[in-house]
């Protein structure tokens, strides 16, 4: 299973199985790094409205300080993002979806739950949120598994964070900033959120 195109249209196969069809799909291509889809599902019955990167796992992630990077053997994730349809303009989420899924390539960042990853400006035009916090994989979608000696494909969920959420946990870590969203009630997906309370 050495073949990046196969590869992708098992993960591919397995977001339609997880979310149903996608409704529409962008493509962006960076200077130096394979192309990034991003789809965008739609969840009328939940009134949801999902985004997940595809491409971002054709490669395996590699630890910046290592001297060469192994073609084969690392982790191997895709980004999905869910957020309540209709309340703002999140479909101009794509192209910062995309740079996300391609940092991996473009920084040599390995994107992992508990970490951060920043935009440098809003999720979306308006939006109260520049970096997302990368959430535990297999609940949503479930892990891709492949055959030795490639790492299966984990489907990372993000959460977006306000500035003065970043700083919170980068101060308190990640499970902190989980667990203030937890007894504050969050709505995690709300696109209009305020920040949690941080201070108390």
């Amino acid at each position: 299973m050495t073949d990046p195109t196969d590869l992708l249209s098992r993960v591919e196969e397995r977001l339609r199985a997880a979310l149903g069809e996608p409704d529409a799909r962008a493509s962006v291509t960076f200077v130096g790094t394979d192309r990034i889809q991003v789809l965008r599902f739609a969840d009328a019955e939940q009134g949801l409205v999902r985004y997940a990167t595809l491409g971002m796992s054709a490669a395996p992630m590699t630890d910046p300080t290592a001297v060469l990077a192994d073609p084969v053997r690392g982790p191997r994730a895709e980004l999905v993002l869910s957020l309540r349809a209709g309340r703002a303009s999140t479909d101009e989420v794509l192209r910062p979806l995309a740079v996300l899924a391609a940092s991996p390539q473009v920084e040599g960042v390995v994107v992992a739950p508990g970490g951060s990853l920043e935009l440098g400006g809003p999720l979306w035009p308006g939006a109260p949120f520049t970096s997302v916090l990368v959430g535990e994989p297999g609940g949503l979608v479930p892990d891709l598994e492949l055959t030795e000696p490639y790492e299966p494909v984990r489907f990372l969920p993000l959460l977006p964070m306000t500035p003065n959420e970043a700083a919170w946990k980068r101060v308190h870590g990640a499970a902190a900033l989980e667990e203030r969203w937890l007894a504050h009630g969050t709505d995690l997906r709300d696109p209009l959120r305020a920040a949690v309370t941080l201070d108390g």
